[in-house]
């Protein structure tokens, strides 16, 4: 996979986008996107246009609309749902001499953007001259709170350079923006075009109000915007309100040196069941509460949020500044993507675009949520309770597909199934073991007994009792679960996938273990010892097929006997990603992966297989995985490490860092890769810090490749904070945090205890690589670390 070019600056605690890149706009909206969790807004420029895609989003704020499908069948999803692109707050224009500010004409002296992931801030910076020669200097700051979750704010300000000049600020809030629609499907395009009906407008000074719902799904959205005029005091200004757009207008005369500027601040707020006077009083009562705080107090808040976060969340590598920098850009977009969504999903591209109509997947528990888990935990609860919430729409999903249990949606919004792509929507039931496995993991990182007995033995009783009604004994005493869809969506409808077996028992095993400790609740939700001693059967008997002949792991049943896909003919008719040339019944019957999938289960339920086998495994699968899917890379580079291909996991390593600063998938237009982004921090984290969890033990076994001389990385870990560093000779641990802590960890597999205040220097000593250095299809090798630079 050819590295894409980047715009952006290489600096650790920065992204900048130095000059005008006009066929670079929707990335860099991605790239600059703003968001708590709650509220989402797109780095477009403040006066609009040019734009490569507008957007502004709340988390959960969708429309529905009907589902495609050439010939429906029994159990297929009858309702989509999109996310809306809601009230557009960010607006500013400006007029020089009543000539409008627009990138496209006149002539930019000078334009940056810069965000500062320390700050939580993204700042622009332009010098613009008009036909006419006039130039002014426009700087703008914008943030979205983590402190005030309904409050967008922008600091906005104008100097004239050159000559005197008459200046105008119109500040506005548009409804039903015009968009351009991805989609083929005309439903789609009707569903969205003009999708909030007004309800309610009005002003008060420079105070405004727009308040709308939606034509299907009856959501309703209110947004307020008020203004803090500074600079010149002779300055005229007014406020105009329509059903579906608002504008305060600022108008004055600069000499030059002079400055004139506004600081907006937004509220959102939006209810499936509140009155419209409770959502017009919530957005009031945001705006008076930030306008209080002030934009000093508020930029602070942000600061001290964030120092916080990366106080244990931080993860520094010395020797490859590229993945310096992405790494932390993979962090600050995951921590944008939960912090706030407090009783909400976090998606697939969070709330940075439209991408994936805005669902979450299973991407979430495998990819996000061990990096909140171990960065931000509140952020991992609220989303891990959030499936909870919506137990009782995946119950009813299982009683449609005939069903013990509960069955997850493959991907949603509010809860109910919106795949019309049925061998995922129906069959990829993996997601409900990854959802159980989270919930455990969360309870062993955290020790959380509450959690653990209100949120986790629910899902993980409901999902056991999927499993145990979709698996069998066979005649060879194995459990067996036909019918699936993994991770590899290029192999559907399979038998005993390996990945989806192994996840499964963990998920019953955790089930039993946590109806032994809380067997009160355990009764209450109607456990017998009968049904946990079922569930242990099948851990015990789990079917994990293997092929004796090749000595390899099959990815599922009789996989390694397929025909293996013609990659060379592929690379010839430029043919990748496959699914979007070649049918699925051409691609399925195959031996080609999508995405790591056998090599996943290795990675989190790795206790199951023996180096050797794990090698020997990632050897053969290197040379099957096409990898067009944005998970792979970080999964791959997390196994290469483990088997001593340190230098390819570095390679990886950096596909998954870089996927959205470089537009690898060239689709960050739509949105970021979160999953991808994390598997940023999973690479270097898991891959080479060696970091597993296994059944709730932290151990490590560290490795570096050549060209990072150290890294060093701080996890939460039970209210402590452990700091690890590594160098290619010496590990070393320390424990944070709790005066009396004490954690017991392993270090290549020897356990040893880390005590508060105490640190533990350990040998670096990686294991050597049991293969050569494997294989990957033709023109599908990953980038070569350093190309980020």
């Amino acid at each position: 996979m050819a590295s894409a070019k980047s715009e952006f600056t290489v600096e650790p605690w920065r992204v900048r986008e130095l000059g005008l890149h006009p066929g670079n706009l929707a990335q860099s909206e991605s790239v600059f996107a703003l968001s708590n969790g709650h509220i989402g807004v797109r780095g477009n420029y403040d006066e609009s246009t040019p734009n490569g895609l507008l957007g502004t989003y709340l988390n959960s704020f969708y429309e529905e609309r009907p589902l495609p499908y050439a010939e429906a069948g029994y159990g297929y999803p009858e309702e989509g749902q999109t996310i809306v692109n809601v009230t557009d707050g960010k607006i500013i224009r400006l007029l020089v001499d009543d000539q409008p500010l627009d990138m496209r004409y006149g002539v930019v002296r000078h334009q940056e953007r810069s965000l500062d992931m320390r700050e939580g801030l993204l700042h622009r910076d332009v010098i613009w001259e008009t036909t006419a020669g006039t130039q002014v200097r426009i700087r703008s700051t914008r943030l979205v709170s983590f402190t005030q979750r309904a409050i967008l704010a922008i600091r906005y300000s104008v100097e004239a350079i050159n000559k005197p000049v008459r200046i105008v600020m119109q500040s506005e809030m548009v409804a039903n923006e015009r968009l351009k629609v991805a989609s083929k499907d005309p439903r789609v395009a009707a569903a969205l075009k003009d999708p909030l009906r007004p309800e309610e407008h009005s002003h008060t000074g420079n105070r405004s109000l727009l308040i709308h719902r939606t034509r299907r799904s009856k959501l309703r959205v209110a947004v307020a915007c008020d203004h803090v005029i500074h600079g010149e005091e002779d300055f005229h200004s007014n406020t105009y309100v329509q059903p579906d757009w608002t504008r305060t207008t600022v108008g004055t005369e600069l000499q030059p040196g002079e400055t004139v500027g506004l600081t907006k601040f937004v509220a959102y707020g939006w209810s499936s069941q509140r009155t419209l006077p409770a959502l017009r009083d919530q957005v009031d009562a945001a705006l008076s509460a930030v306008l209080h705080t002030g934009w000093d107090n508020l930029v602070a808040e942000q600061r001290s949020y964030l120092d916080e976060f990366w106080d244990g969340a931080d993860v520094e590598v010395d020797g490859d500044p590229a993945i310096q920098q992405a790494v932390r850009f993979g962090l600050w977009h995951v921590l944008q993507s939960g912090a706030r969504a407090e009783g909400r999903a976090i998606p697939a591209k969070g709330l940075t675009g439209p991408g994936y109509d805005g669902h979450c997947f299973w991407d979430s528990e495998m990819y996000v949520l061990p990096v909140l888990t171990a960065t931000a935990p509140q952020a991992a609860r609220d989303a891990i309770s959030w499936r909870l919430s919506i137990a009782e729409l995946a119950a009813e999903r299982a009683q449609t597909l005939k069903l013990k249990g509960v069955a997850f949606p493959w991907r949603t919004i509010r809860g109910q199934e919106c795949s019309a792509y049925w061998p995922a929507g129906t069959a990829a039931f993996h997601v409900n073991a990854a959802i159980a496995v989270s919930a455990a993991r969360y309870v062993f990182w955290t020790q959380d007994e509450e959690f653990d007995k209100e949120i986790a033995l629910p899902l993980l009783v409901q999902t056991a009792r999927l499993w145990a009604d979709l698996g069998y004994h066979g005649d060879d005493g194995r459990f067996h679960i036909d019918g699936v869809t993994g991770p590899d969506e290029y192999s559907a409808i399979v038998d005993d996938n390996v990945y989806t077996n192994l996840m499964a028992a963990r998920n019953l095993r955790y089930a039993a273990e946590a109806a032994e400790r809380w067997p009160k609740a355990a009764k209450e939700l109607k456990v017998t010892e009968s049904e946990r001693a079922d569930w242990w059967a099948a851990v015990e008997t789990i079917a994990v097929p293997y092929d004796s002949d090749k000595d390899v792991h099959m990815q599922d049943a009789d996989f390694t006997q397929h025909r293996v896909w013609d990659f060379e003919e592929t690379l010839k008719d430029d043919g990748y990603p496959l699914l979007l040339h070649y049918p699925y019944v051409d691609i399925y019957p195959k031996q080609v992966v999508k995405q790591a999938d056998l090599i996943l289960a290795m990675h989190w339920c790795g206790d199951e297989f023996t180096p050797e086998q794990k090698a020997r495994a990632f050897e053969y699968y290197e040379a099957v995985t096409c990898r067009d899917s944005s998970l792979s890379a970080c999964t791959q580079a997390v196994i290469a490490a483990e088997v001593g291909q340190v230098e390819l996991a570095h390679d990886y390593a950096t596909e998954a860092a870089l996927m959205d600063l470089h537009n690898l998938e060239h689709n960050t237009g739509d949105g970021v890769h979160v999953a991808s982004l994390a598997g940023a921090w999973l690479a270097l984290v898991c891959g080479f810090g060696g970091m597993r969890d296994h059944h709730g033990q932290l151990s490590f076994a560290p490795t570096l490749p050549e060209k990072i001389q150290r890294l060093a990385f701080t996890l939460r870990w039970q209210g402590c904070k452990i700091r690890v560093e590594v160098t290619h000779e010496r590990t070393i641990y320390q424990l944070e945090d709790g005066p009396d802590a004490h954690v017991p960890i392993k270090h290549y597999g020897r356990k040893f205890t880390l005590r508060s205040g105490k640190t533990a220097s350990k040998a670096t000593k990686p294991p050597k690589p049991l293969t050569p250095r494997p294989k990957q299809p033709v023109g599908r090798e990953p980038i070569r670390a350093g190309s980020g630079g």
